[in-house]
């Protein structure tokens, strides 16, 4: 279903990739975002939905001084946030604050408060402890997986622990399950793997080429997205890895990035290559001990695609769900453009 778009909108000044939703903000719906300029000071925008929500309103810009290439919120403190960077041939990763009186200031600067700088590989993301005030962080580059302690008081980050993947496995980025915080998946060119955090080790893993991101369903035990080049959006349930339960068509050309709705348990959003976002409901089969039986066959394609928003001219590489207002989500184009959508007319009836 091809889909008009009733979005609002609002422009960086440079390309961009990475967009976050600002949980940790109770008071408004809110995300944060970053640029990707190799000659031009980056910037940080703080991006809030009007009360009306008619309107996005720049509450705070700041400079960055790299090329941001991940961004992620802090689940309890609305002003710290994470990145990992770039300068063109080095990358680094660090937590930031935004100055508590921004608002009241002529130019408020970032306070670097941790450099997460362990890293000897090409670092890829941060994962922040699900949800809740927790001192725990997670950074991934191609060949690594640290663990680490971050002290909001003290501003220091320390690592806990790390291990490699190995150096057959290039690590291109990872999850981290809601409904087990002991658990990662992490992708990398062949294959998803399934760490636990606690002995620092492989699980298991789902032999699958080339899956771009993944994301575990909130609402949903058990349950884990991938987004793959050219092969789709498949729904895995980590009891039964043999077969995805679901499969769903994806995208015109690469599939990107996928999203879980923070509320509602079957609705998924995908982004890619090909300038659109697609809202999808997916529904698993349910169970609490799934069998090849649970389905009609382990690869029955389905296409149950509510809308598709394609008011977009460049890739959309960045995706992220409000949970504060659930029915409400943000996407990125590399052109440097945010739209904010309201899905409501799709929501599934009570």
């Amino acid at each position: 279903m091809q889909g008009g778009s009733n979005g609002i909108g609002y422009g960086l000044k440079y390309q961009a990739r990475c967009i976050a939703d600002v949980k940790a903000d109770t008071d408004h719906t809110s995300f944060l975002t970053g640029t990707l300029s190799l000659k031009e000071e980056n910037e940080v925008h703080l991006i809030r939905l009007s009360s009306a929500g008619t309107e996005l309103i720049c509450e705070g810009l700041f400079s960055h001084p790299n090329e941001i290439w991940d961004l992620a919120s802090c689940p309890f403190d609305q002003r710290i946030f994470s990145t990992v960077f770039s300068s063109g041939e080095t990358y680094g990763a660090a937590i930031w604050q935004i100055p508590e009186l921004y608002g009241q200031l002529n130019s408020p600067q970032l306070e670097k408060i941790a450099a997460l700088d362990a890293h000897s590989s090409k670092i890829k993301c941060t994962l922040w402890w699900p949800t809740g005030r927790h001192d725990k962080l997670v950074s991934i580059d191609e060949q690594n997986l640290f663990l680490w302690s971050f002290d909001t008081s003290k501003k220091n980050a320390q690592v806990q622990s790390q291990e490699s993947a190995g150096v057959l496995h290039s690590l291109s980025g990872g999850a981290w399950d809601p409904h087990d915080y002991n658990a990662l998946a992490l992708t990398c060119e062949s294959s998803v793997q399934l760490w636990d955090l606690r002995t620092m080790k492989k699980t298991t893993s789902i032999d699958h080429p080339h899956v771009r991101n993944l994301d575990y369903n909130v609402k949903r035990k058990f349950m884990l997205v991938t987004a793959e080049d050219e092969s789709g959006i498949h729904i895995w349930d980590l009891r039964m890895l043999k077969f995805p339960v679901l499969e769903l068509p994806g995208h015109a050309h690469w599939t990107w990035t996928v999203k879980c709705n923070p509320e509602y348990e079957d609705l998924i959003l995908s982004a890619g290559t090909d300038s659109a976002v697609n809202l999808w409901r997916a529904s698993p089969p349910s169970g609490d001990k799934p069998t090849s039986e649970s389905f009609d066959s382990p690869n029955r394609p389905v296409d149950p695609l509510l809308n598709s928003y394609s008011d977009y001219e460049d890739s959309v590489y960045g995706l992220a769900w409000s949970c504060r207002e659930p029915w409400i989500f943000a996407s990125l184009s590399y052109d440097g453009r945010v739209v904010v959508e309201s899905t409501k007319p799709h929501l599934p009836r009570k």
